[in-house]
C-alpha cells in the first residue's frame, strides 16, 4: 500500500496523472486556481485606449487609474477587451495583431476574449483593407444561406488573423418596424423564417468555418422598437404569441446552430416580464425564457452597459449585480469599471451573490475560451495577418455575395439597363469611409457630385449639373426619416428637384429600402441596403446590364411594395 502511495505522490509531483485517477478538465483546473477578484474580472469585457499594449493614454488614466492597455487588463483581470476605431484599436492588420498579442501577454491568468462588432454594413468596425460585406438586410435580399455562411467564414478568418476571437454578430432581430431607429438594415429581414435561416448560417460560418465565436443579438428581439436603446428604454408590446411567432425563431435557430453567445437587449417586453425591468436585468427573460424554455447553455452577454436603456431604472452600481442575478454571464462596457467591479465583489461579500453563482458564469466563459482554443493561446503572426486580411480571394467572395443582393424596385419607364456611353451624373449622399459616389461614378464612367444632406445651394448645383448630363443617378440614405437622419427632408427635396428637370432620374436607396416609398416621384428606383465598395460595383453592373438584379425585398415597404418584390432583366 505504501509503495502505491509513494508512486502516486511522485507522479503527482511531476504533473502526471496516475492510472485510474480522474484529472480535472482544463476549465475546472483553471477555475480552481482563480481567486475571487480574478473570477469577477473574468466577467467583464471593456475597451482600452491605445494602438499597442504598452502606449500610455490619458483616457486610460482617467477611466481606469492606470495608463497603458496592458495595465488595465492586469488591474482588473479582464475576461475580454472590445476594439473600436475611436480607442485607436483598429488601424491596420499589423497594428491590430500586435495589439492583440500585447494584451494577451498582459492577461497572465486567463487569455482574453478579444472582440469587435463586425456585423458589416452600417456596423463595421474593422476598416479596409478588411473585406467589407454589405450587411444583414442585403443578405436577406440575396436569400442565400450559403452567402451568409461565406460572409461569416471570411469575416471570422480575418478577425482571427489579427487576434480577434469574438464577433458581436449576427443581428438576429426581425425588423418589422420600418421606423426602427437602431436596427433597420442590420436585420436580415422582417420575415422570421428568412431571418432564422440566415442567422444560423452566419453563426456556422463564423464558428465552424473560422473558429470565431458568434453572438446572436439582441435577445429577446429588438426588431419592433421606435426608440433607440442607446438613448432611451424601448417598450415592445408584442403578446407572448406574437413573440413566439416573430421574435423567437432566429434565436431558436441560433441556439440550434450552437451560438457561443447571445447578447441581451435593453428593452422592456411586458408580455415576457411585467416588472418593467429591461431584458438584460430580467430573471424571467434570461433565466426563465432563454435558459429554461429555450434551453440555452452558452454565454449570455449584456449589450453595452453604457447605454441609456439599462441605466434608467437602476444606478450603475446596481446594474452589473442585477444582470448577474438575472442570469447574465458577461458584462460589456460598464460606464465605470471600478464601480462595477467593486459592486460585484461587494455583492458576494454581502451574500447577495454567492461565489458559486460567480463560478457558474466564469465556467461558461472558460468553456467558450477552451472551445475556441484560447486556454492554449498562441500569438498571431502580424505578417500573416497582412496577407489574410483583405486578400484577393476574400474580396472575390465579397463581390460574389454582393452581386446577388441588388434589388430593382421600379423601372416604370424602361430606363434600365442603360448603355455605357451616356453622360451620367452621380450625386446625393456619400460616405467618407467608402466614397460610394466616387466609386459608382468611376464604374459608370460618370461625373461625381457629392451633396450629402443638401442645402438649397447644393440642390441648385445638382440641378444645374443634371441639365448637362443625359441622366442622373441620385443616392439617398434614410431619406424617409425627416426627423432625425434628415431633418427637413433635404434629400427628398433634392430628388424632387432632379425629377422636375425632366431628365431621367434613377433613385438608389443605399441604406434603408423604405426611401423608395417616400419618393414616389422617382419612377426608376433600386435598393442596395449598403454603400460598400462592393455594393457600388454590383450596382454599376446592374445599371449597365452586365449583371441581372437578383435581390428581392427582404422587408415589406408599407403601402408600396410587398416582401419578396424585385424586378429583373436580361443581361447584355
Amino acid at each position: 500500500m505504501r509503495t502505491r502511495s509513494v508512486a502516486f505522490l511522485a507522479l503527482a509531483a511531476l504533473g502526471v496523472p496516475a492510472a485510474g485517477v480522474p484529472t480535472a478538465s482544463p476549465v475546472e483546473a483553471t477555475l480552481a486556481r482563480m481567486t475571487l477578484p480574478e473570477k469577477v474580472g473574468q466577467l467583464f469585457t471593456t475597451y482600452v485606449y491605445g494602438s499597442d499594449a504598452a502606449t500610455p493614454s490619458s483616457e486610460n488614466q482617467r477611466l481606469y487609474g492606470v495608463s497603458t492597455p496592458a495595465e488595465v487588463v492586469a488591474k482588473y483581470h479582464l475576461g475580454g477587451v472590445i476594439y473600436f476605431a475611436w480607442t485607436n484599436s483598429l488601424q491596420n492588420p499589423r497594428q491590430i495583431a500586435t495589439l492583440s498579442n500585447g494584451l494577451q501577454a498582459a492577461a497572465t491568468g486567463v487569455p482574453l476574449s478579444i472582440s469587435t462588432d463586425q456585423e458589416h454594413g452600417v456596423v463595421t468596425r474593422m476598416p479596409a483593407p478588411a473585406t467589407q460585406f454589405p450587411g444583414g438586410m442585403a443578405l436577406g435580399a440575396g436569400r442565400n444561406p450559403a452567402d451568409a455562411y461565406r460572409t461569416g467564414q471570411v469575416t471570422g478568418a480575418e478577425l482571427r488573423a489579427v487576434g480577434i476571437t469574438q464577433a458581436w454578430a449576427p443581428d438576429a432581430d426581425v425588423n418589422v418596424n420600418p421606423a426602427n431607429p437602431v436596427i433597420g438594415v442590420r436585420s436580415f429581414s422582417s420575415d422570421p423564417r428568412l431571418a432564422a435561416a440566415l442567422t444560423a448560417s452566419q453563426i456556422l460560418g463564423l464558428q465552424t468555418g473560422a473558429n470565431t465565436s458568434a453572438a446572436a443579438k439582441h435577445f429577446p428581439g429588438h426588431g419592433d422598437t421606435a426608440t433607440d436603446s442607446h438613448t432611451g428604454l424601448p417598450v415592445i408590446n408584442h403578446s407572448r404569441a406574437e413573440w413566439d411567432k416573430i421574435d423567437a425563431p432566429p434565436f431558436k435557430a441560433a441556439i440550434a446552430a450552437g451560438a457561443d453567445a447571445i447578447m441581451s437587449a435593453h428593452i422592456v417586453v411586458p408580455a415576457l416580464d411585467p416588472s418593467g425591468d429591461p431584458a438584460t436585468l430580467s430573471k424571467p427573460i434570461i433565466t426563465g425564457l432563454l435558459r429554461g424554455e429555450l434551453g440555452y447553455r452558452g454565454v449570455v452577454v449584456t449589450d453595452s452597459l453604457e447605454m441609456a436603456g439599462v441605466r434608467q431604472k437602476y444606478g450603475d452600481e446596481r446594474v452589473p449585480v442585477l444582470a448577474l442575478k438575472a442570469g447574465v454571464d458577461m458584462l460589456l462596457m460598464p460606464p465605470n469599471m471600478q464601480v462595477a467591479y467593486d459592486a460585484v465583489l461587494a455583492a458576494v461579500a454581502s451574500g447577495e451573490l454567492t461565489e458559486a453563482r460567480i463560478d457558474e458564469s466564469v465556467r461558461r466563459i472558460l468553456k467558450l475560451k477552451q472551445k475556441r482554443g484560447l486556454l492554449s493561446w498562441q500569438p498571431v503572426d502580424p505578417a500573416a495577418a497582412e496577407r489574410t486580411v483583405g486578400s484577393a480571394a476574400h474580396l472575390r467572395v465579397a463581390q460574389s455575395v454582393t452581386d446577388r443582393t441588388i434589388t430593382a424596385v421600379r423601372n416604370d419607364d424602361g430606363l434600365l439597363p442603360f448603355a455605357r456611353g451616356r453622360s451620367v451624373l452621380v450625386t446625393g449622399w456619400n460616405s467618407s469611409a467608402t466614397d460610394n459616389i466616387g466609386v459608382l461614378a468611376t464604374a459608370l464612367g460618370g461625373t461625381p457630385l457629392v451633396t450629402g444632406v443638401p442645402n438649397d445651394a447644393k440642390i441648385a448645383e445638382a440641378v444645374a449639373a443634371a441639365g448637362a448630363h443625359d441622366l442622373t443617378v441620385v443616392l439617398t440614405s434614410r431619406a424617409w426619416d425627416t426627423t432625425t437622419a434628415d431633418p427637413g427632408g433635404r434629400q427628398q427635396a433634392l430628388v424632387r428637384a432632379l425629377v422636375a428637370t425632366g431628365k431621367p432620374v434613377i433613385l438608389v436607396a443605399v441604406r434603408d429600402p423604405y426611401d423608395v416609398a417616400a419618393l414616389p416621384e422617382a419612377r426608376t428606383s433600386l435598393a442596395t441596403y449598403s454603400y460598400s465598395v462592393a455594393s457600388m460595383q454590383s450596382l454599376a453592373k446592374v445599371l449597365l446590364g452586365t449583371l441581372p438584379p437578383r435581390g428581392k425585398l427582404p422587408v415589406e415597404i408599407p403601402g408600396a411594395y410587398p416582401f419578396g418584390h424585385g424586378l429583373t432583366w436580361s443581361v447584355r
